[in-house]
């Protein structure tokens, strides 16, 4: 799932953006409203976490211009203030939560899982692909009852492919919500990745959950499909 987080100072976005990163997140960063907007205009987020106090576009005025365009991305505002008043503005100009510092970094998790889940893709708490199980909250991965180890790219990856199961998802689609903006399309990471993968979730098993649809790209199936 790729994030976009739109904080000011560098520290405080450095400091979250690699613990979102721990946890499988792709996280891009913009120092002030413009930049968001302008990031929020070119790429393909997931969601938005938003402070309020930024240069040159406040965070009401990046959430305003957001919702006039139509869009529907979950937007997370986290900031220092903390007077009714401004939740109630932040709700108003469209914010789907708002808390506010200094926070604990567990809430965070759990209210960027709870806004996810409200997505137009389904964000449930366990996904099941055959014999394969994916718990979101604890991101653990069982294949037949076997625990499987991944690293953090490796899980968004297999997670987003479960989230879109018997669908076929391109190179495209895959490095828009599985990398952030430093991703090379030019690389061949998203094979070595698969490649990865399909040792850790199919190798010794019967059926092969990881699909390539040769010129189109990947999907996770329990049904057919090509090799």
């Amino acid at each position: 799932m790729r994030l976009l987080l739109v904080e000011d100072e560098p520290a405080a976005a450095q400091m979250l953006a690699k613990g979102l990163r721990e946890h499988g997140y792709a996280v891009d960063l913009a120092a002030d409203g413009d930049e968001g907007l302008e990031k929020i205009f070119t790429n393909q987020y997931d969601l938005i976490i938003l402070d309020l106090i930024l240069p040159r576009k406040d965070g009401f005025a990046v959430c305003r211009e957001l919702r006039s365009m139509g869009s529907s991305v979950p937007v997370f505002m986290l900031t220092a203030r903390d007077e009714v008043e401004d939740r109630i503005a932040g709700l108003n100009f469209g914010a789907d939560d708002y808390l506010t510092k200094p926070y604990e970094y567990r809430e965070v998790l759990a209210r960027i899982h709870a806004l996810l889940r409200r997505g137009p893709l389904p964000y449930l708490d366990v996904i099941e692909v055959g014999d394969l199980r994916l718990e979101l909250k604890s991101r653990a991965v069982v294949r037949a009852g076997r625990r499987i180890e991944l690293t953090a790219k490796e899980y968004a990856i297999l997670e987003y492919l479960a989230r879109r199961q018997g669908q076929v998802v391109n190179r495209e689609d895959l490095s828009e919500h599985a990398w952030d903006e430093n991703y090379d399309v030019f690389s061949n990471v998203i094979e070595v990745y698969m490649r990865r993968l399909r040792k850790k979730i199919d190798a010794g098993q019967t059926v092969k959950l990881i699909r390539t649809r040769r010129g189109e790209g990947y999907m996770l199936t329990a049904g057919g499909g090509d090799a």
